[in-house]
């Protein structure tokens, strides 16, 4: 499954693949199990219908590495209509996007003023908006981007990877300006100097970074966020919890749309926090193609809506 995997990474950033894959018809039948559809009010149908049952959402606009400032002016505007839709209508949504989305490969500064903008904002509606993380080429200074940023607000939060080997000392780091964190496994394809590649020891040092951050929040009442589908590893979290005497109501899991929604489900029934994370947006390939890297049931699927057409 590795060689699969690294097939798919690699599809993710062929320029020619990502033109010709988005207009295959069974490839966008196969994309409604991960989104509900290209458009805000989409996803904002689909996090109402959530927000029915318990589980409150994140909304994010899917697009990466942007080629001119110019784009970067439309996404920024673009999410500042959003939390104005979001107020509008009184729902209990936070935000969540890459820096790269805003500019942060062309011009920093610029980055920061949008960003800025955005999570400005977003405080006075007491929304979170939360920073994805990217490649590695990108770690380092997106943890110097979100410390500079959190000496001005404090509702936002930042992304980890457990894959990378450097994510302990990026924590102990983070962990001097209280921050928020949600933790992810990695779904970028990096070096086999810098990152881990097999899943045992990726869950390992999730598991690890899982006791720093539940310690962490016991001691300063940050937020801390565990984004994975992996039941065995949630369930392992809760032991940990219940070992620290976490408040069970503070324990939060982030989810994907369309990924064991009946968990999500149990994990709201017994007590615990939700969220699920609805992504919406034309520029979807390279993140569609990172899904189907994360879990062979991935590919299964899309291969029987190829041959059942």
């Amino acid at each position: 499954m590795a060689v699969m995997r690294n097939f798919l990474l690699w599809c993710s950033d062929n320029p020619t693949l990502r033109n010709k894959i988005p207009q295959l018809s069974f490839v966008q039948q196969a994309l409604k199990r991960f989104m509900p559809g290209e458009e805000i009010n989409d996803a904002i149908t689909a996090s109402k219908e959530f927000s029915d049952i318990g589980i409150p959402s994140i909304l994010t606009r899917l697009g990466e590495d942007l080629k001119n400032l110019s784009e970067a002016d439309e996404v920024t505007d673009h999410y500042l209509s959003v939390i104005d839709k979001i107020a509008e209508e009184n729902l209990d949504i936070e935000i969540s996007l890459k820096l790269t989305q805003l500019g942060f490969s062309l011009s920093e500064e610029k980055t920061f003023e949008n960003f800025d903008k955005i999570a400005e904002r977003a405080e006075k509606l007491n929304i979170i908006v939360w920073i994805d993380m990217e490649g590695s080429q990108y770690t380092q200074r997106t943890i110097n981007f979100y410390k500079r940023l959190k000496q001005k607000r404090s509702n936002i939060g930042l992304c980890l990877q457990s894959y990378l080997f450097s994510s302990h000392q990026d924590l102990n780091d983070l962990l001097e300006v209280t921050p928020n964190i949600r933790l992810v496994k990695g779904a970028y394809k990096e070096p086999h100097d810098i990152a881990l590649r097999d899943k045992f020891r990726v869950d390992e040092n999730y598991l690890d970074l899982s006791k720093k951050m539940l310690e962490a929040s016991n001691k300063d009442g940050n937020r801390m966020v565990f984004g994975t589908h992996d039941l065995k590893l949630i369930e392992a979290i809760k032991k940990e919890a219940d070992i620290l005497n976490y408040p069970q109501g503070k324990l939060e899991f982030h989810m994907l749309y369309g990924i064991k929604t009946n968990a999500q489900k149990q994990l709201v029934k017994n007590g615990n926090k939700v969220r699920v994370l609805i992504s919406y947006g034309k520029l979807w390939y390279p993140w569609y193609m990172r899904r189907l890297a994360e879990r062979p049931a991935n590919v299964i699927f899309v291969l029987k809506n190829l041959f059942s057409k």
